[in-house]
């Protein structure tokens, strides 16, 4: 008797651990996109931004965000980690703003631009933004990652 209680509760907490994604089999990532970067009042040589995120949610489910990881990368070098709690509630199949404050990581950028600068020629920067979604303790995180190139030709469009 004792196992098969045993048996159950680890079902029960299994299937709780899985979050609700594992009861909802049309479940799809939600988009993130970068709408804006803006440079805000610096704290003595620490840069700050301002970053507008767009994101999409194509579920037929609101998306209860509790918070929100991310990493802006350029040529593999982390320039701007960070996170925040200050979210809104995205309707199903809805879509919402979120600005983040940041700061860039120093070193990293010196060596973002000390390898531009020994790489003159090169055309293009690759970015990745990678941002996980944290919807609550019973739900998984939602990653979500975008990878790109910025072209450094005048008059030529990221891709």
């Amino acid at each position: 008797m004792t196992k098969n209680v045993c048996r159950a509760l680890f079902f029960i907490l299994s299937m709780l651990c899985c979050g609700c994604t594992a009861f909802q089999p049309g479940y799809e990532t939600p988009t993130v996109s970068i709408t804006s970067f803006d440079s805000i009042p610096s704290e003595g040589m620490i840069l700050r931004f301002q970053i507008g995120l767009h994101i999409i949610n194509p579920n037929r489910t609101k998306l209860q965000l509790k918070g929100i990881s991310y990493t802006v990368s350029l040529e593999g070098h982390h320039i701007i980690t960070g996170v925040s709690n200050n979210l809104p509630e995205i309707d199903a199949y809805g879509e919402g703003k979120v600005i983040l404050n940041t700061a860039v990581d120093l070193f990293s950028s010196i060596g973002f631009i000390s390898d531009l600068i020994r790489n003159q020629g090169k055309e293009e920067i690759s970015y990745d933004l990678i941002t996980k979604l944290d919807t609550g303790v019973l739900h998984p995180l939602i990653k979500v990652s975008k990878k790109g190139k910025i072209s450094l030709i005048q008059g030529s469009k990221p891709q």
